[in-house]
């Protein structure tokens, strides 16, 4: 099974990553991570979107700019950690979302307009914490989720969380340990 982690967590002590750390470990298979606080995403501009396009067009294209949508294409099962923040998930996710997103290589248009998705990945899971309890989903995990079915054609998307970790009085630690024994049992899946 090729799994594909897609690392937004900046923190050395992340909450979300030790959740994503759990999962991927539940998965019992090697993975290959994109942290992307490495990654110095350019700017999408016109002259990005037209070199893009023109790249993509390119049968044998090894440029990064076109590297991660093929790498997002192919994965079997992605998990992406991305804490909940502003109402949101890190902006390094928004960006590399629109790295991504590469008619032809992750999603192709039919005739009548619509994304028709040409990514491999059966599951997609996405692992956020959130310090407060508000934390719709229509503004992180919805815009993932909205990605994944509309677009990339990846059908069973789930969102792990652990929220109102940094209210005062919360018992964080069993915040964590119930978060991860739903990890648990989506675990046993791949047993």
């Amino acid at each position: 099974m090729k799994i594909l982690f897609i690392n937004a967590c900046v923190r050395a002590e992340s909450r979300t990553k030790r959740l994503a750390d759990k999962l991927l470990q539940m998965m019992n298979e090697t993975y290959d991570e994109v942290c992307l606080m490495d990654i110095p995403f350019p700017v999408v501009d016109e002259n990005f979107l037209n070199e893009r396009a023109r790249l993509a067009s390119e049968e044998e294209c090894d440029n990064p700019m076109i590297k991660l949508a093929k790498q997002f294409a192919e994965a079997e099962e992605i998990v992406i950690a991305a804490p909940y923040w502003d109402l949101s998930f890190p902006a390094a996710l928004k960006q590399y979302l629109e790295q991504i997103n590469v008619v032809g290589i992750t999603f192709k248009y039919s005739e009548e307009g619509i994304p028709v998705g040409l990514c491999k990945a059966k599951s997609l899971f996405m692992v956020s914490t959130a310090g407060g309890l508000y934390a719709p989903e229509e503004y992180g995990f919805g815009y993932i989720k909205a990605l994944a079915e509309n677009y990339y054609g990846i059908k069973n998307v789930r969102h792990i969380k652990a929220l109102g970790l940094d209210i005062v009085g919360a018992d964080e630690e069993r915040i964590l340990l119930d978060a991860e024994k739903e990890i648990r049992e989506i675990g046993n899946c791949f047993i």
